[in-house]
Parts: C-alpha cells; structure tokens; sequence
C-alpha cells in the first residue's frame, strides 16, 4: 500500500518503475515495433514480428535485449527523434489514471526507471509528466550509430538509489529497487482494471506528433496491418482512378463503397446566388484532403490553397491546387485572382494538427473578401496518418488512400454576417481570424488557442523534423509568435536577430543538447 500523502516526505525521492507502476499493459512489444516501423522502415518492422514467437519463448531479459537490437541497429544517433515525436503519444495513451495518481501525489523529487533504452522513454517522462530524473541504460554507438547493444548499467543520477528512497514498483521489478529504504508494490491484477490517464489531467498538453501508425501496434494487430499493404495499395489506386475519372455523384458513390465515407451538415446555410467572384471557404487542417471533402460535398470543382505540400500531392489531386509562396503580398495578390476565378478553400492554421485543437488562424483570408464560410472538419483514419514532418511527403497521399477506413464531417457554419467582416463590418483582420477560429471550435467541441493571435498557449512543445522547440515566452506584453515557421528559421542560426538560443548538454555519452528559443518579434 501506497503512503498516504500526509506521511510522504518531501526531502525523500520517489523512485518508480515505468512501465510497472505508470503504463496499463504489460507489454512493451508496441513500442519496439513503432521505433521498427517509424524510423527503420517496413522491412525491419515486419523482421521483428517474425521474431515475436521466439520473444515469447525466452526469458523477459533476453527478449529486452533482442527487441532493442533489431529495432536500433544501424540507426543513426543524430536524427533519431521517435523517442520525443512519437513514443510520447502513445505513452500516454498506456498510462493508466490510478499509477499517475500515485505517482502525482509525490510532492517531493520523482525518479522513473525504465527497462527500455532511456532514448525511448527520457523525453516522456521529463517533458510531458515532469519527472526530474531517468534512470535508465544507454545504447552503444559506433561512427554516430546505434549497435544494437545496452550498456551494462544504468545511468541516470548516477543509477543507483539512495537508502533514504521511497520505491514503486510491480513485484517482478521489486529486486531493482532493494536499496531503497521502503518498497511499494503494485497489484498486478488491479492494473487490469486501471482507466486511462484523460486527457484532462496530461500535466502538459501534447498537441504535436509524428509518425505514421494511427493504431497501438500490438502483435496482432501489426499481423493486420502487413496482411493489409497489398490490399491497400490496389484500393489507393481504385480510389485515385475514380477520383479523376468519374463524374463527381459517381466517385462519392464509388469512394464509399471502398470504405471512404463522410457526413455533412449545414449545407443549406451555403447560398451561392446572385453573388459575384467566389466564396471563401475557411476550414481547420485535419489532413491533406480537407478541401476535397468540402468540394465532394458541395458536388462542385472547388480550388484548394495549399503550403507545403509535394509535388505528386498536387498531381494527383481531384481539384485544383494553388500554392502560396508565404510572402505576404504575392500570396494576398495571388489569393484574390482566384477568388474571381471560382471558390476557394483555405486552411489558415498553415499545418495539421491531429488532436483535438485548433492552431492559430493566420488572417491572410480576413481582408480578401466579405463571402467567408467557415466550415467544421473533423477526420478519423483506422490504420495509417496521412502526413508527416520527419517521413517522405511524396508518401502522404500514399498512406491516407491505403486505410481500410476513412470518415469525415464536414459542418457548414455559414456564411460569415457582413458585421463580422473587414470590407463592410470594419473588423481588424485578427478580429476575424479568431472570431471564426472560435466558431469552428465551438462546432467541433475543440480546445482553440486560448490567447489566440496574440500568443500562443504554454507550456507547449513543439515537435520539429530536425529537433524539439521549447518555447517559453513569459513577457507579459503581447507577441506575434509564428511556432513553426520561426523555429525553422531560428534552427542551426546562434545568436540571429530576435532569436535567442542557449544549447543545454545532457548527462551522458553521445547525447545532443536541445536548442531553447525565445523568440521575440
């Protein structure tokens, strides 16, 4: 029995077993198979499933040991980034509700000790529920690559414990912590019958991931998966062949029978007549084919402003595709051509974001016309995420088109009252950006930015291709904070103008520091 929180001493240090007392499953197969999948590929993914009858028949240590060769070995050091772009997600997802609270309560310093690799699990437990300490083994690196091999001991506040330590952990893991001074043990059967850790409760909000797999990929639902490809991508080719080929009631017709389906509401709020030039359509970015939804459910050609998307996204898209150069004012130019061309579908939060929030609205739409509909999309795909910001892009359209199943809704707001708008309601630009940011998340029950276009909500981590961003902007006076761009353009440039950095070394061999911006405009 845990210490009541009366009796639990500051000055003393929680140590706790990871994967024993904070995660519901006993498993840990499914994090080995997403560093397999994320960051090696396929072909090392589907060696490791191979290898799960033999894990099975050999003992837990033996078992860590192969998991960790096959998934690490050959990877470069430099640009692993799965332990803090991916692993955390579904880290999450396994904590279970009544082990954090345990482990919460503890008011004093908190030290977790995990078996796998502390690569894999540092950034967690440090950046999303605040632990002070990690103890965990190294990986060996040779020419700035993984060898596949766990150092002999642990590191990590020196990796041992004091006899003064509180412990917590499950009974198979109590001999890891026989120097602390008091040892707390973990019903295992309880723990099949723990809830998940809400949302709620996440000490900080993770709002970006990466990575490929939407699903927990257990044994057998990776069996799935691999049984899944070849079928898969003949359906992707179905799905695209329709998409150009056919007439716009017989693709949704086709598309559905193949397993993309969709809903829509308020398109009777959606009047188009006796208006000139076309209508704006403002939506939130939930995946690269947001727009193609919205021109299924209109039944009409619609044109789609995109950002970053590759060339072969663009080619093989249904509707017509703009691309915006992020200058301000070619992009604004660029914006009202079409406007008096056709409709016009725009995405202002510039990236996705698969939870349930909305980023901040870029206003570029706000002064272009008075003929603005927002409108709501929410997505669920059941296999694979169609983007990425570590992978290849050219394969995003690849992987959205082979799930077995797609839905979205789309919900029409409305067309924006003329008092609402720039050109006749007299409203700033950032006005409308967060009035119909606040609309959309209101349609969808999502969390928006809280403050908005002024600044951005903290603490929060920003996942990027090449590193983690912290930012941390603490001065009360209002700043314009463009995350993703301003950390690409700050990245790899000490002492640049308006950006401030300072590199922090981690304890241990071959570990890289992270960058800390403020950034000041």
């Amino acid at each position: 029995m845990f210490p009541a929180e009366q009796d639990l001493n500051p000055n003393r240090s929680l140590v706790f077993h990871m994967e024993g007392v904070l995660l519901r499953s006993c498993s840990v197969f499914p994090y080995f198979m997403l560093v397999a999948f994320e960051a090696g590929g396929p072909l090392r993914a589907f060696v490791l499933l191979l290898l799960y009858p033999l894990l099975c028949l050999v003992g837990r240590k033996i078992g860590m040991k192969i998991m960790v060769f096959v998934s690490f070995v050959g990877l470069k050091e430099e640009t692993f980034r799965i332990g803090s772009t991916v692993l955390p997600k579904f880290f999450l997802e396994d904590t279970g509700n009544e082990g954090f609270d345990m482990v919460n309560k503890y008011c004093g310093r908190k030290v977790g000790v995990s078996e796998m690799p502390r690569v894999m699990v540092e950034r967690f437990l440090r950046d999303y529920l605040r632990v002070e300490g990690v103890v965990g083994k190294e990986l060996k690196v040779i020419s700035g690559h993984f060898t596949g091999l766990m150092e002999e001991k642990n590191t990590g506040f020196g990796g041992v414990f004091s006899s003064s330590d509180i412990g917590l952990c499950c009974f198979k893991n109590q001999k890891l912590f026989s120097q602390c001074e008091e040892v707390h043990l973990v019903n295992e059967g309880e723990k099949r019958n723990w809830e998940a850790l809400p949302r709620e409760k996440h000490p900080r909000e993770l709002i970006f991931h990466d990575g490929r797999l939407a699903f927990r990929p257990t044994p057998i639902a990776t069996l799935f998966m691999f049984m899944w490809i070849p079928m898969g991508l003949l359906l992707m080719v179905i799905r695209i062949l329709a998409a150009f080929l056919l007439p716009y009631k017989l693709s949704v017709s086709i598309q559905y029978f193949t397993g993309i389906t969709g809903t829509s509401s308020g398109l009777n709020r959606v009047d188009t007549k006796g208006k000139q030039g076309g209508t704006l359509f403002v939506c939130n970015h939930r995946t690269l084919i947001d727009p193609i939804y919205v021109s299924f459910f209109l039944m009409r050609s619609v044109t789609a402003v995109t950002y970053s998307i590759s060339r072969i996204t663009e080619l093989v898209s249904p509707i017509k595709t703009v691309r915006l150069t992020r200058n301000r004012e070619k992009d604004s130019e660029l914006v009202e051509q079409e406007l008096r061309r056709s409709d016009l579908v725009i995405c202002p939060e510039g990236t996705t974001c698969r939870e349930p929030y909305l980023l901040r609205f870029s206003p570029l739409f706000a002064e272009m016309t008075k003929e603005i509909v927002p409108a709501a999309v929410d997505f669920q795909v059941s296999m694979f995420y169609g983007t990425t910001a570590a992978g290849f892009k050219v394969l995003d359209p690849v992987f959205l088109l082979m799930n077995p199943s797609i839905h979205c809704s789309v919900t029409f707001l409305g067309r924006l009252p003329e008092s609402e708008t720039c050109q006749v309601g007299g409203r700033s630009k950032f006005e409308v950006a967060n009035h119909v940011q606040g609309e959309i998340a209101k349609a969808l029950g999502f969390k928006s930015n809280k403050h908005q276009f002024q600044t951005i909500p903290l603490p929060v981590i920003v996942a990027s291709s090449e590193k983690i961003f912290h930012l941390d902007i603490n001065n009360p006076k209002p700043k314009i904070v463009f995350i993703i761009l301003i950390a690409q353009a700050c990245n790899g440039k000490e002492g640049g103008k308006g950006c401030e950095t300072q590199r922090g070394r981690r304890k241990g061999r071959g570990e890289r520091g992270f960058k800390y911006f403020r950034v000041v405009l």
